[in-house]
This record gives structure tokens, C-alpha cells and sequence, in this order.
């Protein structure tokens, strides 16, 4: 009986694997120093970066070992279809990001590498380009109006009152139970008059609140809620 040892790694040499793993970490770790120099908001992750690089070495190498077997990338899906992933993206670019560098891994681990590079830089130096010049963004600065009530009565007229006293216009978005029923949180999203500050329509909205919280959060649209 023949107890020999069958070498499977006779599709890529050892000069492969290491190709494909530098290039992938240089390649992840440029879209990763992208990442950082292009965010906005205030949700910067670290941990997200390096999840990124290595995403990118990972795909490489998951490429590397499916190759072109289609019985081993069954398996691979199979393995990973048990995995789930929980965490709550926050920014929709942010997954542009996880498949870039999904894009970027899987050329190199099939020995694309001109393809890879080329398609990393241009990708990376137009999100560069956008962040620099601020395309697609809207002129418009609006806030978002956070009061609390009291549930007991309605006093959304007198709310509305004042904002239309000091805003050009305001739309509501959510009205909330809180605190077992006791209060009402109701939200708009508003854009003050010309010349008008938010420190000016929290003390008047506070007149209508019962002394409940009002709050006011400016530029929204650069900041995570």
C-alpha cells in the first residue's frame, strides 16, 4: 500500500505566495492610507484599516488556494457560509472600500498583478480627486431639532410656532415614546434663517418643552448620528 505523500501546491510556487502576499499588503495598505485621508466623520476605526489589509491578503490567498477548481471553491463557499458578520457598517463608502480591496486581493491571487496595481491606483487616486474637490456635495447646511415633551398633551403646534419663526423651512421626521410613555422625542430636520443661531432656537424652543431637553445638531450630514 502506498503511503506517499502528494504534494497539492504544485499550482503556484513559493515566489507566488510571496508575490501575492506583498503585493496584496501594499496594494490594502495604500487603499487603507486612502481610507484614512479621505474620512470625514467622526467614526474613524483603526481596527476597520487593518480589517481592510487584511481582507486584501486574505482574498490573495483564498484565490491562490481555489485557483481554478471548481470543487474547491464550492468548499471554500461552504466553509465560509457558516462565518457572520454583525458589526453595523455606518458609511455606505465604507463598503466600497471592503470591495475594492476584495477586488484588488482577488486579481493578484489569480496572478493579475498588472491589473491589480493599475486598477488600485486609478480607483484610489479618483476617490482622492472627489474627497479634494467635493464632488456631488450638496450646498444646503441643515440641522436636526431633537426636543422632548411631555406625552400628556400636544404640543407640536407650539414647536412648529417657533420654528417657523426661525427657520426657512423644517420638516418632521420621527415622533418617540421614551422614558415608559412619559415623553415624547420628536425630530425635524430644519434650516435656519439667515442670521439666526441654534443658541437662539433652543431657548425658545425650551419656552414650549416644560423644561424638557432640546437639542440641535449642526452639520448632520458630515456627522454620524
Amino acid at each position: 500500500m502506498d503511503f506517499s505523500f502528494q504534494d497539492l501546491s504544485g499550482t503556484f510556487s513559493m515566489a507566488d505566495i510571496a508575490i501575492a502576499l506583498s503585493l496584496s499588503f501594499v496594494l490594502s495598505a495604500g487603499i487603507g492610507w486612502v481610507y484614512r485621508f479621505t474620512h470625514r466623520n467622526v467614526s474613524y476605526s483603526q481596527s476597520y484599516v487593518q480589517t481592510l489589509v487584511i481582507l486584501g491578503m486574505l482574498i490573495a490567498l483564498i484565490m491562490l488556494v481555489v485557483g481554478s477548481n471548481i470543487a474547491r471553491a464550492f468548499a471554500l463557499v461552504g466553509a465560509l457560509s457558516v462565518v457572520r458578520f454583525r458589526n453595523a457598517i455606518k458609511e455606505t463608502r465604507d463598503v466600497g472600500f471592503i470591495f475594492l480591496v476584495m477586488g484588488v486581493g482577488m486579481a493578484v491571487g489569480t496572478r493579475f498583478y498588472t491589473l491589480g496595481i493599475v486598477a488600485a491606483v486609478a480607483i484610489s487616486l479618483i476617490i482622492v480627486v472627489m474627497y479634494r474637490f467635493n464632488w456631488f456635495a450638496l450646498d444646503v447646511q441643515r440641522q436636526v431639532v431633537k426636543v422632548q415633551v411631555p406625552a400628556d398633551e400636544d404640543h407640536t403646534a407650539g414647536l412648529q410656532d417657533v420654528l417657523i419663526r426661525f427657520t426657512s423651512e423644517f420638516e418632521l421626521v420621527s415622533m418617540e415614546s421614551i422614558r415608559g410613555g412619559a415623553l415624547t422625542e420628536i425630530m425635524y430636520t430644519v434650516r435656519l434663517k439667515k442670521g439666526e443661531e441654534p443658541g437662539r432656537l433652543i431657548a425658545a424652543l425650551s419656552e414650549r418643552t416644560a423644561g424638557q431637553k432640546v437639542t440641535v445638531l449642526t452639520g448632520y450630514d458630515q456627522t454620524d448620528l
